[in-house]
């Protein structure tokens, strides 16, 4: 059984959302400024992922096409966020070794999934 991407983004853009939100309402007096931009750079990436499994989801119904795009994209942004989340939170420096290949990752993900959708037309 193949994943359901449209169903994993947008659980992915709802928990941007509870990210977002709860830096908004609790985290503002809790984390300096620094931190906050990491929360919010983490979030934002979050929601390209999200976004880009959605799409890439939305072109799977379509089309059949290998998984691997919406893998890489799901790896990618979870790797990439959790790593800024987790330092913005005060983890150690060490953790920020995982957020460039989180960044790979997504990268990864897009460029397969323009393969993909090349290949299919």
């Amino acid at each position: 059984m193949k994943p359901n991407f449209v169903s994993i983004g947008a659980a992915c853009a709802a928990l941007g959302v509870i990210a977002g939100a709860f830096a908004a309402h609790s985290l503002r007096g809790v984390l300096g400024t620094a931190e906050l931009a990491m929360w919010e750079t983490a979030t934002r990436y979050w929601f390209v992922g999200a976004l880009g499994m959605l799409g890439f989801g939305v072109f799977q119904l379509q089309t059949e096409s290998s998984a691997l795009p919406g893998a890489l994209l799901l790896i990618g942004s979870t790797l990439f966020s959790a790593s800024l989340y987790a330092l913005a939170l005060g983890a150690p420096h060490g953790v920020g070794a995982v957020t460039p290949f989180g960044g790979l990752g997504l990268i990864a993900g897009f460029s397969s999934f323009a393969w993909v959708a090349r290949r299919a037309r």
